[in-house]
């Protein structure tokens, strides 16, 4: 099971994750979201040794501009979240950079939508909460496609993961679950460490 962690501090939680081996360190840019990274902070990101993690600027309809100067300095795969078209996934895609795109799923008809992006490196299914934890629907999960290229977020904790799992997902993104309601925005390390222990107790 892959796992990326969405919304981490430059300075707090990225030594952790990678010492506990979680794939993909995600970093939120969009000043709406408690989790909005501070620009002076990234440059932080180049003093760590990575090992096999990789790290994702998650974004809404980026401009030219930002990719160029933020992303491509500082980031392996650019997360795409607003209302880009397949020739903007394209786009994005020749400046250099791997590209996770977002389907939002409400209903069974959203899910055909990912094959629009056949160019994305990574397909995100959703729900349209985004940051808010929306349970994904459970009927939903087994129609979703299966493989490496496709990640489930929405919901997902240590006590789901083991149904989700066997439901056939094979790589979860997770958020706001790996936070306590009193502190919106900052990741609980305890809850962190306690969800890849489940992982690699299911994967042994």
């Amino acid at each position: 099971m892959r796992v990326k962690i969405c919304g981490l501090h430059p300075l707090r939680d990225v030594k952790l994750c990678i010492d506990l081996g979680v794939n993909f360190l995600g970093f939120v840019f969009y000043e709406k979201s408690p989790r909005n990274v501070d620009l002076k902070e990234i440059k932080k990101l180049k003093s760590y040794n990575k090992s096999n993690s990789k790290f994702v600027a998650v974004t809404v309809d980026p401009s030219d501009e930002f990719i160029k100067k933020i992303v491509l300095e500082n980031f392996d795969y650019i997360q795409l979240h607003g209302s880009e078209t397949k020739e903007r996934v394209k786009e994005i895609k020749s400046m250099g950079l791997k590209v996770i795109k977002a389907i939002k799923i409400r209903d069974e008809k959203d899910i055909d939508n990912y094959k629009k992006y056949i160019s994305a490196d990574i397909i995100l299914f959703d729900t349209p909460g985004m940051e808010k934890s929306i349970e994904f629907p459970k009927d939903l999960i087994s129609k979703l496609p299966k493989g490496e290229r496709y990640a489930l977020a929405g919901s997902i904790s240590e006590n789901n993961i083991e149904n989700i799992k066997n439901l056939g997902v094979t790589f979860c993104d997770l958020s706001s679950n790996l936070e306590t309601d009193a502190d919106i925005g900052y990741k609980d390390h305890k809850k962190i460490k306690k969800f890849i222990k489940k992982i690699n107790e299911l994967e042994n």
